[in-house]
């Protein structure tokens, strides 16, 4: 979607000091960043992601824009997708242990990420790399000797793992290979900053101890914040509460409007490349009574310029009018032709309209579920198709089914 031309590297100190701060939690060794960053050296920025679901969503954007940041500047970044590490799963930020995942799954999740990342970064001026390229290699002897460089009480120490012990959870072994694949991970693209989330603090540090054993230069680190989803908890597409890259422009228009108030400005801050200085009037807005649906439809009409187009992030607007002010079906509802007597559900999760069987179950549990128009609601999850219909899912999805 967008366009980077080849470019000396930018060693600006102001934009410098703005990229290592928006959207950045912590900076590893940060007077060392500083010195190569303004050396004038093209320096290898890396970021990994597992596709431990299809979708990438706005949380895992926050790192995207901040890879974009520094290729806009001239770097080289390195865009890992773990189909070798997302086997394993990463606990990091889970309160227990999670499933394994099938190569079969995996690949099947992947199939659209690069796809997806093109949306922020510029594909064609990146590295892309699958980290079964070198994962897959390594012997037993091999994992050993990372396994040496880390004792136990490295791994255990970690708060969410602490805490599952504690409360007397399984933790697998398993577990602890996770942080030397990511490791190793730094040493195969011999990276010289990666980033990642808050979570991820563990397996960054762990690349910089690999890249030392392995006579690398410690890459430096910055980590980036978790943004909350739809309904205030950490975005996880497990929770079904995300925005995603692949909704329509009105299905992430009608969730970004859907946000909660004190989110906003947050929102602006690490999903978005608003000037600061603009946020700050927006803040200011809001702090003198601002109505924040205001400034929402702001927010919420930037994010589908970012992905779609201005032209779209209008029609999503009077799509929005229609569906909440007006109570109308928007133009663009989703239709699906599925065979009479097949379980609906089945068609909305297949489409990307509900994410899983919990959630529809969740949905319709709550009275979320109803025919558009009458607002009748649907109280069997179960239901079968039997003749065509128009369904209301929540406050901002709509699915036409149409019997076959």
């Amino acid at each position: 979607m967008f366009g980077i031309k080849k470019q000396k590297i930018n060693i600006d100190e102001k934009k410098i000091e703005e990229i290592i701060s928006r959207g950045v939690e912590e900076v590893i060794e940060r007077k060392n960043l500083e010195e190569k960053l303004k050396s004038g050296k093209q320096l290898r920025i890396k970021l990994g992601i597992d596709p431990t679901s299809p979708n990438i969503h706005l949380g895992r954007s926050i790192p995207l824009l901040k890879l974009r940041d520094f290729q806009e500047m001239g770097h080289k970044i390195v865009l890992i997708i773990g189909d070798y590490t997302a086997v394993i799963g990463d606990t990091s930020d889970k309160d227990s242990e999670r499933p394994m995942l099938t190569q079969a799954q995996v690949k099947e999740n992947l199939k659209n990420y690069v796809n997806q990342a093109s949306k922020v970064i510029d594909i064609d001026n990146s590295e892309i790399h699958y980290n079964s390229e070198w994962l897959s290699k390594l012997n037993y002897n091999e994992i050993s000797e990372q396994a040496n460089i880390f004792s136990l009480s490295d791994f255990i120490s970690r708060e969410n793992i602490k805490k599952r012990l504690d409360g007397g959870k399984r933790v697998s072994l398993r577990e602890l290979i996770y942080p030397l694949m990511q490791g190793y991970d730094s040493v195969a693209v011999k990276s010289d900053i990666e980033i990642g989330g808050t979570d991820q603090k563990f397996n960054l540090l762990a690349g910089r101890e690999m890249q030392r054993h392995y006579k690398q230069e410690p890459q430096d680190i910055l980590t980036n914040p978790l943004i909350e989803g739809l309904d205030g908890r950490k975005m996880s597409s497990s929770w079904g509460n995300t925005i995603n890259l692949l909704d329509s422009s009105t299905d992430m228009y009608g969730k970004i409007m859907s946000l909660h108030d004190n989110l906003i400005i947050r929102y602006f801050t690490l999903v978005t490349r608003v000037p600061m200085q603009t946020i700050e009037e927006h803040k200011k807005s809001l702090e003198n009574g601002e109505n924040p649906k205001n400034i929402k439809i702001k927010l919420a009409h930037e994010l589908i310029k970012m992905y779609f187009s201005d032209e779209e992030a209008n029609k999503a607007q009077e799509n929005f009018d229609k569906a909440f002010s007006k109570g109308e079906i928007p133009d663009d509802v989703i239709e699906i032709q599925i065979p009479h007597g097949s379980h609906i559900k089945d068609a909305l999760i297949k489409e990307g309209i509900v994410s899983s069987n919990t959630d529809w179950r969740r949905l319709v549990e709550n009275g979320a579920v109803t025919y558009a128009g009458t607002e009748e609601k649907i109280n069997d999850h179960n239901i079968k198709a039997e003749n065509d219909i128009t369904l209301r899912i929540g406050k901002k999805r709509f699915a036409k089914i149409s019997v076959k």
